[in-house]
């Protein structure tokens, strides 16, 4: 790292691709120091795409080897597909870029069996540098046809995690399953604990809007990505959906930011922080 720091010179401006290849390893203020960042910035001359990665990845980077995270693309209405399914693409390109990079930037990627099932995702990173996480596909009943991408392609490892009824029928041996032994075991914050013994402990939930929607209605979420296109679908699949509030002052107000990517906007909401104790969990939710 030192080497390739040496290499630019003061004068020339550090572009985007050598700013996210040095981004994407950092996960101390050790690591940001060796990078070339100073608090918040890097130290040398950036372009701006240079500098905004920074701004949008760092404090990701940063949180440590334990946090959950969620990401979700929906239209103006809340809907992350139309009603027959076809969710190719809600939000644009650049969106898609800003996904592969949580993807790049996580340990593991989890997805349920709804969205594994109809969209036959492949869970990978593909739109930036990085690596492959472990792809976490949730199958209690397994349900998931084993002929789908997540369990044939080989393109990065797969854990597959069903219950004692859906064991049966592995995969292949490619596949690691993990057996839980009953519903309860299938709860938020007691997955986040399996998935942590096995050395996963930064977490990105994927999709789809059931399963996004438990995590944070369990409080088990610490950060969520909800990109929002400027679209009207009128019907179709939910994105978030959780037991509300019967009063519009008990109803969840994290603290957020708001990027625009491309012609979407991209809201950045920070579930852990002051506003976010017990008494602002949605209903059900624990605290973590």
């Amino acid at each position: 790292m030192t080497e390739a720091l040496d290499k630019t010179t003061a004068t020339e401006a550090l572009d985007e691709t050598t700013a996210w290849d040095r981004l994407r390893r950092i996960r101390t203020a050790e690591d940001a120091e060796a990078a070339g960042l100073v608090p918040g910035r890097w130290a040398q001359h950036a372009s701006p795409e240079a500098a905004q990665l920074v701004d949008r990845y760092l404090p990701l980077c940063l949180a440590g080897p334990r946090i959950a995270f969620a990401q979700l693309g929906q239209s103006l209405d809340g809907f992350i597909a139309t009603r027959t399914g076809d969710a190719d693409y809600v939000t644009g390109e650049e969106d898609r870029r800003h996904l592969h990079r949580l993807r790049a930037l996580a340990d593991a990627v989890i997805v349920g069996a709804g969205t594994a099932t109809a969209d036959d995702p492949r869970l990978t990173v593909r739109a930036c540098a990085g690596d492959n996480p472990v792809r976490v596909v949730l199958d209690p009943h397994g349900r998931v046809p084993r002929r789908h991408q997540l369990f044939t392609d080989g393109a990065a490892p797969t854990v597959w995690v069903v219950g004692p009824e859906g064991a049966g029928h592995a995969p292949g041996s490619s596949v690691d399953v993990l057996v839980l032994p009953d519903a309860a075991a299938f709860a938020p914050h007691r997955l986040l604990a399996a998935l942590a013994r096995r050395g996963l402990g930064r977490v990105l939930v994927e999709g789809g809007g059931v399963t996004v929607s438990r995590f944070l209605q369990e409080g088990a979420l610490d950060r969520l990505y909800l990109t929002v296109a400027p679209v009207l679908l009128g019907d179709g699949v939910p994105g978030l959906r959780f037991p509300g509030t019967p009063v519009m002052r008990d109803a969840l107000r994290p603290a957020l930011r708001r990027t625009l990517l491309g012609e979407d906007t991209l809201f950045e909401l920070e579930l852990r922080g002051p506003g976010m104790g017990p008494g602002a969990c949605p209903e059900g939710g624990a605290p973590a």
